[in-house]
């Protein structure tokens, strides 16, 4: 997959990403399928440019705390709406936030992790089944969600289950290594 790319000529490098990141795309294999394959060497689309990251090393570290939303108080009308004020300005200057007292038991949350992992390490065949870059779908599997669009893909593959709808989601659109977590 890898090419080499005279850096003076911007078009051809433009062209090569392109289409190193459409035959990335098309294996469906995800990051975790390069690691399987034995892969020697990350290839170019993962790696930032040296100018990127040296501007980047600049800055100091710093603590950071992540936002915090408790849910414990959410039945509470006036807390509600501290609550959603909270998650509201979390979203808008962070992008995330983490949830804690939401009621939802340990033993799921722990089916949750299984499930993932389990699908993770399944039959490559089986993974490709749910590759998909189409955000209507309910169940998607892909790498590097903004794999077109950003300067550097991220070394990442995810397994996207959309809830959302009026309709439940059917058990059988899961990938069967997350149906047993979805239905206790």
């Amino acid at each position: 997959m890898a090419a080499v790319i005279d850096a003076s000529d911007n078009e051809h490098h433009v062209f090569d990403r392109m289409q190193m990141l459409k035959a990335f795309d098309e294996t469906k294999a995800g990051v975790k399928g390069l690691t399987d394959s034995g892969l020697l060497e990350i290839p170019e689309i993962f790696v930032r440019p040296p100018d990127e990251l040296a501007e980047e090393s600049t800055y100091k570290n710093t603590q950071i705390q992540v936002p915090v939303i408790d849910l414990s108080e959410i039945d509470d009308s006036d807390m509600r709406k501290k609550i959603v004020e909270e998650a509201r300005i979390a979203s808008e200057t962070w992008g995330f936030f983490q949830v804690v007292n939401h009621g939802i038991p340990q033993t799921v949350l722990d089916g949750m992790i299984d499930g993932i992992r389990d699908f993770n390490e399944q039959n490559i065949e089986e993974k490709k089944k749910y590759y998909s870059r189409d955000n209507a779908r309910r169940v998607r599997f892909n790498s590097s969600y903004d794999l077109f669009t950003s300067a550097t893909a991220s070394w990442r593959d995810s397994l996207t289950i959309s809830f959302s709808g009026p309709d439940p989601i059917d058990e059988d659109e899961l990938p069967p290594s997350c149906r047993y977590y979805y239905s206790t």
